[in-house]
């Protein structure tokens, strides 16, 4: 799944996918198709896992990071 998140510092993508028994989430920025700073979260569901990568932009953009 796919999703685009707008900021002040740029365009992400938010991408999941089910990884075994759990789900991961990772943010791109178009059009590179690694995850920003090779972040990669994990969640027992895919919202969990959205949700942790929503926080992480939201902090990364607070330090500055991305």
């Amino acid at each position: 799944m796919t999703q685009t998140i707008t900021t002040n510092t740029g365009r992400f993508s938010l991408r999941s996918e089910a990884s075994g028994p759990h789900w991961i989430a990772w943010l791109t920025r178009d059009p590179e198709p690694r995850p920003v700073r090779d972040v990669v979260l994990v969640g027992e569901t895919r919202e969990e896992a959205e949700s942790r990568a929503r926080t992480w932009l939201d902090q990364a953009q607070a330090r500055g990071d991305v």
